[in-house]
């Protein structure tokens, strides 16, 4: 797609979910990718843990040395209402991105159903516009108190997907200040780049602007707007919210171009839709003075390795004595 003159719609949904309970968020999801769809757009980008919640405020009941029985609880709940790559949920998405005609990137809690089954990975879920699942990115480093309810993803799941309209791939929140990261997502030649977060302080903008300049592509960010009344009240150690403000996340979502120009948004405060038309040879024309892997590299100082194989953490084989 590099060096064609092609111009493609594309739209981020800053949106909550209906807290802790899939079904209900799903059924929201899809509307939402279908209205985006209806007015044109060729690729959707839903927040960070979309499905079922990003918990902000809560503890699971964990401090250094113990765990209490109502955080296992709710930390039960929170399992229960995370979805499986390999379940109806995610037939469901694939379902709404192919009536739509859409490239979806959704943010999903992903229950593993490959190992023990007990473990939570915040991941990033992309949907081609025949409904198919194309893959899935798993966080790489949850971010402070995230790492007591998330596993970590491994360098297997770092996809950038070539597509009709361009090469999609991202990384989650604080990921993207991750240098070597951002530069694993350059190296395949990201062209939209997925930036689903929640972070919606100024500084995050800055970010956004930054990643865009700096890989030449167009950066969608995206970002949940919710309230703290939100919440269900009967979710165990509700009592804990009693401190947060009444806005949880204001937002923020935003689209910028590769000379990190922002094209719309930033979004606060309100949920909405934010539309912009990216004409893909702006990428082109911005390499000319900057290629991050390109010309502007200097591998004979700086290499980056990325280890892509999947790190399970049980294998089992045979080997013949000589």
């Amino acid at each position: 797609m590099v060096g064609d003159t092609k111009v493609i719609k594309v739209a981020v949904v800053q949106a909550a979910p209906v807290l802790f309970d899939k079904a209900l968020t799903i059924k929201k999801a899809c509307r939402l990718i279908r209205e985006a769809g209806a007015k044109g757009s060729k690729v959707v980008l839903l927040p960070e843990a979309f499905i079922p919640a990003y918990p902000k405020g809560f503890t699971f009941g964990m401090v250094v040395g113990s765990r209490s029985d109502a955080g296992r609880s709710l930390w039960k709940k929170y399992w229960d209402n995370s979805i499986e790559i390999s379940s109806r949920e995610v037939e469901t998405l694939g379902k709404a991105a192919k009536e739509a005609g859409v490239y979806l990137g959704i943010g999903v809690i992903e229950r593993d159903g490959d190992y023990s089954r007990g473990t939570l990975y915040c991941s990033l879920l992309y949907f081609a516009p025949d409904g198919k699942l194309m893959g899935k990115h798993r966080k790489l480093k949850p971010t402070g108190a995230e790492r007591l309810i998330w596993g970590e993803g491994d360098g297997s799941t770092m996809p950038v997907f070539s597509t009709d309209v361009g090469k999609i791939g991202g990384l989650i929140c604080w990921e993207n200040y991750m240098p070597l990261a951002r530069m694993a997502m350059y190296g395949k030649g990201v062209e939209i780049y997925f930036a689903p977060t929640a972070d919606s302080r100024e500084t995050w903008q800055s970010t956004m602007r930054h990643i865009a300049c700096e890989g030449r592509c167009f950066v969608l960010g995206c970002n949940q707007f919710f309230t703290k009344e939100m919440y269900p009240s009967d979710l165990e150690t509700f009592e804990e919210l009693s401190d947060q403000p009444d806005v949880m996340c204001r937002g923020g979502s935003v689209i910028v171009s590769p000379f990190g120009e922002v094209m719309a948004g930033p979004l606060y405060d309100e949920e909405g839709i934010l539309y912009a038309d990216l004409d893909l040879s702006e990428i082109i024309r911005g390499k000319v003075d900057f290629d991050a892997v390109g010309h502007y590299a200097r591998p004979d100082i700086f290499q980056l390795h990325v280890n892509s194989k999947p790190q399970p953490p049980v294998t089992y084989g045979f080997k013949e004595n000589a």
